[in-house]
């Protein structure tokens, strides 16, 4: 089948926005995949991929933000509250990280529930004081775990094998 340009920039522009979407806080891969697939078509592999290069790619701007912002937001009073909030909230839940180091910041930033993404790993990583570089391996391959479960969870749901996603998933 031959592709039209008009649906190969339709699907480009897919891909951008899949990655995009998995940039966010909010969505991260794990709303990314199921996005792009119950909402643009896109298959399950170039869902993945485009989310990996998405979620992948802030890990390193996070890590070095972070530390810069969990050393000066004390200092900013009111503007400064959702931070603190975050960040008490981020060492309240990383029991796993402050236990077992690099392979619990794994474990965690894996588990693909709401606010164990990467951007909770990376504030994660930088208030365990965990070295830049294992952070970076450790955020990375929770992503990469998370992005294949999330996947393989996607592509059940659209096989049929699994009913489910509720309201979100009913008119698409």
């Amino acid at each position: 089948m031959v592709e039209t340009t008009a649906e190969a920039a339709c699907s480009s522009a897919d891909l951008v926005m899949t990655a995009v979407l998995a940039m966010l806080p909010v969505t991260e891969l794990r709303g990314a995949i199921p996005w792009s697939v119950f909402r643009f078509g896109l298959a399950a592999p170039a869902a993945l991929a485009a989310a990996l290069v998405g979620n992948l790619i802030i890990i390193p701007p996070l890590l070095w933000s972070l530390s810069w912002l969990a050393e000066r937001v004390s200092r900013w009073g009111k503007l400064g509250a959702p931070l603190r909030w975050w960040f008490a909230r981020v060492e309240r839940k990383g029991e796993l990280v402050r236990r077992y180091g690099a392979v619990g910041l794994m474990l965690f930033v894996a588990v693909p529930l709401p606010g164990t993404g990467a951007w909770t790993g990376c504030a994660a990583a930088v208030l365990f004081r965990q070295s830049f570089r294992k952070a970076l391996l450790a955020v990375g391959a929770g992503v990469i775990i998370a992005g294949l479960a999330i996947t393989l969870l996607t592509w059940a749901v659209q096989q049929g094998l699994l009913h489910g996603g509720g309201p979100f998933l009913k008119d698409m």
